[in-house]
């Protein structure tokens, strides 16, 4: 099925919607790879108008290519993507896609190239291997900064003792804002090209029960929709990653509604 409103043509659309159900570094609970199939399901009990931006979802010209299907190899899967990604950029579209593990955010990143990396995620991600792989869900923030100029993780909560000091670092351009200051936390881009990332267990395990690894004390959905509508206009392309299977559609229904967001800021901002 595709996302509910984007009927647009792939070849002409503004933003253009890709499913990413990549589930193989999992470490805890998989179900990553049901993440796109569930966050259509559940866009389509929203209404079409948004009120905050007086416009209606089915005008914005969204399409939606369908799931990039993943193989074996992780990384051929993550080269393939980034050019289904840069190919849609290249021809003006807004890519949006949907996780999947988070690792395939490095898939965007990459052909995207921003100056900065906006992420929601209660996790540092800042490991240069986890479980004996270079490429998984737990670095992400690491390869990200291959290709960015600094990173912002808003939520986070978990990480390393050397992923803490890594982020303390003044060298090293990651910072890590907790749940307690993303209400109050503002872009503050500067005319930076970013990329926003929504790992879904940013959220409290209470909005967001169905994600792979999750953490206690995170943020409610008000401050994570905030931020998405804060980031849009400056953003070159946005995902939503980390939904499984695990609940009754809570989750999904959180990451189809910020996603939706994000189109309606970024259309509104005319960016």
């Amino acid at each position: 099925m595709s996302f509910p409103g984007a009927q647009a043509d792939p070849d002409e659309a503004a933003y253009v919607v890709l499913g990413a159900p990549l589930d193989a570094t999992t470490t805890f609970e998989p179900g990553a790879r049901f993440g796109p199939r569930r966050v259509r399901h559940y866009a389509g009990a929203f209404e079409d108008y948004d009120r905050r931006t007086d416009a209606r979802f089915t005008d914005l010209a969204v399409a939606d290519h369908g799931d990039v299907d993943p193989g074996a190899d992780v990384a051929e899967y993550l080269t393939f993507l980034e050019g289904a990604v840069g190919d849609y950029a290249a021809d003006g579209a807004v890519p949006l896609v949907l996780g999947g593990e988070h690792t395939v955010s490095l898939a965007a990143i990459r052909a995207l190239a921003p100056d900065v990396l906006v992420t929601l995620d209660a996790h540092l991600d800042l490991r240069s291997t986890y479980a004996g792989a270079d490429l998984t869900h737990a670095t992400v923030t690491h390869h990200a900064l291959e290709v960015v100029d600094r990173v912002v993780v808003l939520g986070a909560r978990s990480g390393s003792e050397r992923e803490w000091a890594r982020a303390r670092d003044a060298d090293v351009p990651v910072r890590a804002v907790p749940p307690s200051a993303v209400p109050d936390w503002e872009p503050a881009l500067d005319g930076e090209r970013a990329y926003l990332s929504v790992d879904v267990d940013a959220a409290d395990p209470g909005f967001a029960p169905a994600t792979g690894t999750r953490e206690p004390l995170g943020l409610a959905p008000a401050a994570m929709d905030r931020v998405v509508r804060a980031v849009a206009p400056a953003a070159v392309g946005a995902d939503v990653v980390e939904v499984t299977d695990r609940d009754h559609g809570e989750t999904a229904t959180l990451a189809a509604k910020l996603l939706r967001g994000f189109v309606y800021a970024h259309a509104a901002a005319g960016a």
